[in-house]
């Protein structure tokens, strides 16, 4: 069964929340959302007073009270940030990923279900994640219920930000227990130019891939408007979910896989770098990544969500898109 969707009207709600913004003193996000600046904060507005019908608004800070993905801050946590992304630039090769994509496509580990997996990120914290250290399950509940918020009919949408980082399960030792830099952080390609719009692109240089005259220019081995789902994208937790999603027969549509498949890749989604690799199904496809990126990023605080409270509405999604065991 095909699930069709529409395309989220991104232009005309953009202009309608420029001109907001104009009024309230906000910034828009790239996928036309609004984020309070400084100065309405400072004037003592509440967050209720910006958003109308309880939608979701981006906060300015994250949980350590610092801007969302901010690298160049110093801190004890940027430093180990910044460690994870120099391993990350020096090891993530195309020839890695190729190894990686054929050992984890033959999802031969373990049989379970969508949830039991969630359970399993009760485990799993993201050393590349500068905004939060929580246990990774509660940042899939603070996605999936923040957007649920503002596009209660498209449930697809609320499965795919709960099961969109499940591939971390990589982290643990039933799965390889690989390292963080080959699970986790923003993605990029491999056999092309490393684009300066990746985060720490300094460490770019100690890559093998880096002075290898075949890999080293703007096409590489690929060509324009070749589509993404011809490029090879380094390896990590995204692509891996994504392999488990399709090769087991998920009923989500194709924006979904496209979403889990490619959120890390900010490069793209938020720098707007590699487009000259993207076809017109991915221009469209983009168009949703957008919309979840915002609740990906924005959500993550130190709230928890009421586990016991939601399971059964997201129990009745994994069923309605999922086989009840799938092979990991």
């Amino acid at each position: 069964m095909t699930i069709l969707i529409e395309q989220p009207d991104l232009d005309s709600r953009a202009e309608d929340l420029q001109k907001l913004s104009s009024d309230i003193n906000e910034l828009v996000l790239d996928g036309g959302f609004v984020v309070p600046k400084s100065s309405v904060s400072c004037n003592g507005l509440e967050a209720e007073e910006l958003v109308s019908n309880n939608a979701f608004l981006a906060p300015e800070i994250n949980s350590f009270g610092r801007l969302f993905r901010d690298y160049d801050a110093e801190n004890e946590r940027q430093k180990s940030v910044e460690e994870f992304y120099r391993l990350q630039h020096i090891n993530q090769t195309l020839d890695f990923v190729k190894r990686m994509r054929e050992e984890y496509g033959k999802l031969n580990r373990v049989e379970m279900s969508i949830w039991e997996c969630c359970e399993l990120l009760n485990e799993v914290v993201d050393e590349s994640d500068p905004d939060l250290d929580e246990p990774q399950i509660m940042h899939l509940l603070q996605s999936a219920e923040a957007i649920r918020k503002d596009y209660p009919d498209e449930d697809w949408l609320h499965l795919t930000a709960l099961i969109h980082d499940l591939g971390k399960v990589l982290l643990l030792p039933s799965f390889g227990g690989l390292p963080q830099w080959a699970v986790v952080g923003d993605t990029f390609p491999l056999g092309c130019a490393f684009d300066e719009s990746n985060v720490h692109h300094k460490y770019f240089k100690e890559n093998p891939d880096h002075s290898n005259p075949a890999y080293n220019t703007k096409y590489g081995i690929y060509s324009e408007g070749c589509g993404l789902d011809n490029v090879m994208i380094s390896w990590g937790h995204d692509d891996y979910m994504y392999l488990v999603a399709k090769e087991n027969g998920t009923t989500l549509p194709p924006a979904a896989l496209f979403i889990i498949r490619y959120h890390s890749f900010y490069p793209l989604h938020t720098a707007g770098g590699y487009k000259h690799l993207m076809n017109e199904e991915d221009t469209k496809n983009l168009q949703w990544l957008r919309v979840f990126n915002k609740y990906d990023l924005y959500s993550k605080s130190k709230e928890p969500i009421d586990v016991e409270k939601v399971k059964p509405y997201y129990l009745s999604l994994i069923e309605k898109y999922f086989p009840q065991k799938i092979r990991w």
